[in-house]
């Protein structure tokens, strides 16, 4: 007979956590479905300010917790990241839920054993954007760089080899799913994270001040608003925000440049209430920020590209609620904004607000489940031997579309000539 989710046993996995994010966010949701699944992590340093999210749970951490350096150092020990997620041990779980953007896709799981990854995204800096990350740490020449890049091609060898264990991939957006696919080979259902919606204030009137939110790193290009901003001289552009990129931001910042750095949760909520619109230069693979500021009422001015165009409506659409530019430049920048400036009469708080209920946290957690328990029902578990057999659902479907199939070890096709690719 099928078993009831109930009545599993869970484990949960994630990579290491060390704030309250966008992937913590997700976990927080998970252990609402699943109150009494027990927790896996390569590494835990949340500070103590932020841990409500874990409710008290006791977590099972890996070696990597107790290697000299602490938070200072783990992201340095990321070659061993693989063998640290799979000594764990979680053959006792009959599913196994993994939130990855690194390596927790990577546990081993036995043929009896269901495993569904949440995946926030492939590692960045293993595929499309390893060239960018060894810039800004200066290791494209010398020995130091080959070393680099050959940890690199190593660990994105493994990548691809571990994302052939899991029974199902489900992707934050179809700009990840399309990663997954390019990447991996695996087809992935789409189940957007949560955004808590309801602590955004609706605020129909707007101030003559525009706003940029998020950590101050190069990918996110906060340089190219500064730019802009300074170039143009008015309007007013706020950023709020700390990181490696703040003392570079205020040097090239003109006067009607603000930086503020850190800032309360309280003071950001207003920020993104009153913004006469939010501004993001980057690439996000869904991008909660702008999500919640369509939330409080508040356009998005974005790059064309990457999970925004899954969350915002341009202009030119129906009930738009932001504006497109379409490359990475100062000049891009300046003339959506000079648009917004003409046009943005024609987007309605209103529809910024109902466009974000789309994303709201209720809303993962009955699709998350639902995905699955589509999952665990695709197979039937009999026989006297405790055994279980792959089960199709209506349609034929088989909930099983890796490469790999009970029984074989060897990969498919397409798996081989990815790994030739890779060497």
């Amino acid at each position: 007979m099928r078993r009831r989710l109930d009545q599993m046993k869970v484990a949960i996995v994630s990579d290491p956590i060390s704030a309250y994010g966008g992937a913590e966010r997700v976990l927080e949701q998970i252990f609402h479905i699943f109150p009494k699944a027990d927790i896996y992590v390569l590494a835990d340093y949340v500070p103590a300010g932020q841990r409500d999210f874990l409710q008290g749970r006791t977590l099972h951490t890996s070696f990597i917790q107790n290697l000299p350096g602490g938070e200072r150092m783990f992201r340095k020990y990321l070659s061993l990241w693989p063998q640290a997620v799979e000594f764990f041990d979680l053959s006792e779980y009959d599913l196994i839920i993994s939130s990855h953007h690194c390596v927790a896709h990577g546990v081993i799981s036995s043929p009896t054993q269901l495993h569904l990854v949440y995946s926030h995204s492939p590692m960045r800096y293993a595929w499309d954007l390893h060239h960018r990350y060894l810039s800004d740490a200066n290791l494209l020449h010398g020995v130091l760089g080959f070393m680099a890049q050959r940890a690199l091609h190593k660990l994105r060898q493994w990548d691809v080899l571990a994302s052939q264990r899991a029974d199902v991939f489900i992707a934050n957006s179809r700009f990840v799913a399309e990663r997954i696919r390019k990447y991996y080979g695996r087809t992935a259902d789409i189940v957007y994270p949560p955004v808590y919606i309801d602590q955004y204030p609706f605020q129909e009137k707007k101030e003559n001040f525009y706003l940029a939110v998020g950590r101050l790193v190069a990918y996110k290009r906060f340089d190219l608003l500064v730019k802009a901003f300074t170039e143009m001289k008015t309007p007013r552009l706020i950023v709020a925000g700390a990181g490696p990129d703040a003392a570079r931001l205020r040097a090239m910042a003109g006067p009607n440049v603000v930086l503020l750095g850190h800032v309360p949760e309280s003071t950001l909520r207003w920020l993104m209430a009153n913004a006469k619109a939010f501004l993001f230069g980057g690439v996000e693979d869904f991008g909660i920020a702008p999500v919640e500021a369509q939330a409080a009422g508040t356009p998005v001015i974005c790059f064309g590209r990457g999970g925004l165009c899954e969350t915002v409506r341009p202009l030119g659409t129906a009930e738009p609620t932001g504006l497109y530019f379409h490359e990475q430049t100062n000049l891009a920048i300046i003339e959506a904004v000079r648009t917004f400036e003409r046009l943005g009469g024609e987007v309605s708080p209103w529809d910024c607000h109902k466009n974000a209920s789309r994303f709201g946290v209720q809303t993962f957690r009955d699709r998350f489940k639902m995905k699955v328990e589509e999952l665990v029902n695709g197979r039937v578990y009999s026989g006297s031997d405790g055994s279980d057999r792959l089960h199709a659902m209506p349609g034929g479907h088989l909930l099983n579309p890796g490469p790999f199939s009970a029984g074989h070890e060897e990969p498919s096709a397409s798996s081989w000539s990815k790994l030739r690719a890779l060497t």
